[in-house]
């Protein structure tokens, strides 16, 4: 018996939608066993993507250490995953303060993260701090503090769980950054240069550690937006032109550690257009750049 014509695309794409989902499934289940077992650590573990990334890594049977500057969300995180859960496949989380903007306290805390397991797995560096301001409006002290947060603190964790993950010449580094670690945008001058500074170092460090066995991984993402709905409209790992949602970037934390993959761009297609202009016809992106510039502030002078 042939299909009539008008059949086929229809029966194509419910094949192409069942394939796409058991693939998502493998992956998602070969990710879950990757990390049995692993020692890992997580900063903000109780923002948005962190606390979505301890539930995946906890239901995985990784040995989570969670780091957040609140011990009282912290606490609660901790009830959340432990509640219900199969003592025999997981194990619970070990919680450690950790304040990037107080970087004289990093030695003792890098000391109890390393002696809580001995080791460190893998490492996913999640904490940021967002300001969009005029350059000129921006103190000295908040520069300071936003690369406290942003590139300081990251690097100096990177840096203390290292020697361990070199002499057992294994580990995972993982960093969650921002679109704007690579394409700076007006009125986040301290916020792009952290993340320029931090995208830096990570890939210097990828280099350096190649040898030990030890991966490097970066994900660049656009703005977080924890209110976007999960809909049948919403496009492939939250790629949306309104940003991308907790669960989507938890998910793909999640695949970038089971396949070592060492850069990830979490965008929609402006920004990768964007990027190909800087990269290819800076002249005419400045030219593009200084024109939204003049056009907004022509726009607050109407107002």
């Amino acid at each position: 018996m042939v299909l009539p014509t008008v059949m086929v695309l229809p029966m194509l794409i419910v094949v192409a939608a069942g394939i796409y989902y058991i693939y998502n499934e493998i992956i998602q289940y070969m990710s879950k066993s990757m990390v049995k077992n692993k020692v890992v650590v997580i900063t903000d573990a109780v923002s948005g993507v962190g606390s979505e990334c301890a539930h995946h890594f906890h239901k995985g049977g990784a040995r989570l250490i969670l780091c957040g500057a609140s011990w009282d969300k912290m606490e609660s995180l901790y009830d959340t995953l432990t509640s219900g859960a199969d003592p025999r496949v997981t194990f619970p989380p070990k919680l450690v303060l950790l304040d990037f903007s107080d970087m004289d306290s990093m030695p003792e805390v890098v000391n109890e993260v390393v002696e809580c397991y001995g080791c460190v797995d893998i490492l996913v560096c999640n904490s940021s701090m967002k300001l969009k301001a005029p350059v000129h409006t921006v103190s000295l002290e908040l520069d300071r503090n936003i690369m406290d947060i942003n590139y300081f603190g990251p690097s100096t964790l990177a840096k203390g769980v290292l020697p361990a993950m070199m002499s057992r010449r294994s580990g995972h580094i993982l960093l969650v950054n921002s679109i704007q670690g690579r394409l700076a945008i007006p009125f986040r001058t301290s916020y792009s240069a952290s993340k320029h500074a931090v995208q830096a170092f990570f890939d210097c460090l990828r280099a350096e550690v190649e040898e030990y066995g030890i991966i490097v991984s970066t994900i660049s993402h656009t703005f977080i937006n924890a209110a976007l709905p999960s809909t049948p409209q919403t496009k492939p790992q939250g790629l949306s032109t309104f940003g991308v949602r907790p669960a989507d970037l938890a998910n793909e934390i999640m695949r970038t550690v089971s396949r070592k993959k060492k850069e990830v761009l979490l965008a929609h297609p402006i920004p990768w257009v964007a990027l190909y202009l800087r990269s290819f016809f800076p002249s005419f992106f400045f030219a593009v750049v200084a024109a939204g510039v003049k056009d907004s502030a022509m726009a607050e002078q109407m107002q």
